[in-house]
């Protein structure tokens, strides 16, 4: 049976033969067991209404093996024999060709050049996962293969509920992942519901089909780091032989080299996984790997006295680090951290001290231990971060929960007030103020021919577009177009391309209509083939998340949630080609709510004016509550665009002046 038809078969007639574990494969964590006998048998009754009562023997004691022997169940033997990998859209059987593009962006995510942990459908993070088990990957895919112009599938947790009559305006696919009562959302209640099998963790683009490999991150990671190094040197000063040190290597984080590279520093990246790491340097992520401790010591030395540009990747514990270059003297530049912390008892961060394979142990039969040790960890972690901030480093949160649970661990990360951190999140300091509040973000695209010569083109329409759009742009904003435009003419050369043939910069809501709609006119006139549009939920107005996107919002309003909710309705009715919300993403379950889209361009006068509708909201209607939070560089961008845009009119703050409030009888 060859690709096409296993697509449309969805759940096989018969009974595939069970499938060996790939002794290669990066195995997920297992899980923690946290069911009772009475929700097992439950989990297992979920499992199997997926599948014909003759089954249902011999599937129940194999499904019961993997719920006690990984804490969830996957269904192994599901899994599609066909390379999952991003394939040209003509390869997809479809009547739509909204939905091959879907099937498209699903198999991207789940590529294992791609994915953390492809065989458990997690695509990073840990745990961001596309579908909980491979029976919902088998229907989910057989139905976008049946999909008709005017029907959408609703996807719940990855589990597709169904194709519905829709219309031919209305979202291909609507996705929610992890959408609990509120009540019901913290990390305890997500083990229990997703061994359950009844709702999922879809990280920002892992369960909105979205994620394009590391070089998602690396261009905000990279922003990021040239701007920091922009605080803490001189001007005009060179990063060359400065060290940015940071940790995480798995997922997103394994951009973190790629960006120190372009931003010409030395950065040094510990990863616990070894096949992470490796991973990572077989894809020319990363420069360098180095096992033991003298070995990295003796040659961050070597390239801080030679002003290298250099990656480095440590396979060990970023705490060991800290503590050997305080030892050494070895002065940090900038320091961060971006392992999974949003998952932090089940293998996002990982104890200094025991092996890797011990701590996984740990994780499913020791988890009080395992949570004890981790505890201590960030407290360790904490201590030495404040001894180098101390000598001058600069110490940034990565939006990864690090100083949330290393407050929560009793660490020393407080500010004097005990209500703040003591260090910024890089929001606070650089992404907010200097990209969100002025409407930049990642924008993203997907040449869905899966041609290299269509990345191309795409790349010179997009520098062309943005070096049109700086001739006019305002001093505010001239440094942000700039770096995109330096960025975008290097991309090819930085090899970012993991999976799809994808690209990603930071673009207002004008650079993102003009450039989507010069790749449209590309597309009718036939110079290059279709294109997906996207973003990383991390952006203007897409996600609601106190300890990140939304940490520079002063007004009391950074804890709701109004801001992501909107977007995704608002971009719903204005001509996004598939919609999702999660709860859960970046900083953990709970903590955040984030919302994403993904649109076609087929070249048509239909996708040209759906663009120009739904990215101008996608991005303005972020500004607009930036601005209402009294943002000053938010409240700049909002009223420029309300005098290039008519039929815009935005509530605006009228400010108050402190000695007002200094006389109030409170």
């Amino acid at each position: 049976m060859n690709f096409q038809d296993q697509i449309k078969q969805g759940i096989p007639a018969t009974l595939p033969a069970v499938k060996p574990y790939p002794a290669d494969a990066n195995r997920a964590p297992k899980r923690k067991d946290i069911l009772t006998k009475a929700e097992k048998q439950l989990a297992v009754r979920n499992a199997l209404r997926y599948f014909p009562k003759a089954w249902h023997a011999e599937l129940a004691l194999e499904f019961a093996r993997e719920l006690n022997d990984f804490g969830r169940i996957y269904m192994y033997r599901f899994k599609p024999d066909y390379a999952i990998k991003a394939r040209p859209i003509s390869d997809y059987p479809a009547n739509c060709q909204q939905a091959a593009a879907i099937m498209l962006m699903i198999d991207n995510n789940l590529d294992p050049a791609v994915a953390q942990h492809p065989e458990e459908l997690i695509t990073y993070g840990g745990n961001g996962a596309v579908f909980q088990n491979w029976a919902q990957y088998r229907l989910t895919m057989k139905y976008l293969s049946e999909m008709l112009d005017d029907q959408t599938l609703h996807m719940y947790s990855g589990h597709p509920m169904g194709l519905f009559p829709s219309s031919v305006e209305a979202p291909r696919v609507v996705v929610t992942n992890g959408m609990m009562i509120p009540n019901y959302s913290k990390p305890d209640d997500w083990e229990r519901f997703n061994a359950l099998g009844v709702t999922q963790y879809g990280q920002m683009t892992a369960g909105s089909f979205m994620y394009i490999g590391p070089q998602g991150i690396v261009h905000g990671t990279t922003i990021t780091v040239m701007n920091a190094f922009r605080k803490v040197l001189p001007k005009g000063e060179s990063p060359k032989g400065k060290i940015f040190l940071t940790a995480g290597l798995g997922g997103m984080s394994g951009a973190q080299p790629k960006a120190g590279n372009i931003a010409n520093c030395i950065t040094v990246c510990a990863e616990v996984n070894p096949k992470a790491a490796t991973k990572r340097h077989q894809q020319g992520w990363v420069d360098e790997l180095i096992d033991n401790m003298p070995a990295l010591i003796a040659r961050v030395k070597q390239a801080q006295a030679q002003q290298e540009v250099v990656s480095i990747a440590y396979i060990g514990n970023v705490v060991d680090v800290w503590e050997a270059f305080d030892a050494e003297d070895i002065f940090v530049h900038l320091g961060s951290d971006q392992t999974s912390l949003h998952n932090p008892w089940s293998g996002g961060y990982y104890p200094v001290g025991i092996s890797y394979d011990e701590a996984n142990r740990l994780i499913r039969e020791e988890p009080e231990l395992f949570h004890a040790k981790v505890q201590d960890t960030l407290k360790r972690h904490a201590a030495i971060v404040n001894k180098h901030t101390a000598k001058g480093t600069y110490f940034f949160d990565y939006g990864n929960a690090f100083l949330l649970e290393a407050s929560r661990a009793g660490g020393d990360v407080m500010a004097q007030n005990g209500i703040d951190f003591k260090y910024p999140s890089y929001v606070q300091d650089i992404l907010g103020p200097m990209c969100f509040d002025y409407g930049f973000g990642p924008f993203r695209w997907v040449c869905a021919s899966g041609k290299a010569e269509d990345l191309d083109k795409t790349d010179a329409i997009a520098a062309e577009v943005l070096k049109r759009l700086m001739l006019d742009a305002p001093e505010e904003i001239q440094q942000q177009m700039q770096d995109n435009i330096t960025w975008i003419l290097d991309a090819k050369q930085n090899k970012l391309v993991v999976g799809s043939q994808a690209r990603i910069l930071y673009a207002d809501a004008e650079g993102r209509a003009e450039i989507a709609a010069a790749f449209n006119a590309a597309i009718a006139r036939g110079e290059i083939g279709p294109v997906v549009l996207g973003r990383d939920h991390h952006d203007v107005s897409g996600t609601d998340s106190p300890f990140r996107e939304t940490s520079n919002i002063y007004d009391g309003s950074r804890f709701t949630a109004d801001m992501a909710i909107h977007n995704v309705i608002g971009d719903s009715f204005r001509g996004a080609t598939w919609v999702s919300i999660h709860n859960g993403g970046g900083v953990g379950w709970g903590e955040v709510m984030n919302g994403g889209f993904g649109m076609l361009l087929d070249g048509s006068a239909e996708a040209d004016r759906r663009l120009k509708s739904m990215l101008f909201f996608d991005v303005n209607n972020g500004i607009a509550r930036r601005s209402w939070a009294r943002n000053s560089e938010a409240d700049f961008a909002i009223k420029r665009e309300m005098a290039r845009t008519p039929k815009l009119q935005v509530t605006l703050a009228n400010r108050v002046d402190d000695e007002i409030l200094a006389q109030l009888p409170f």
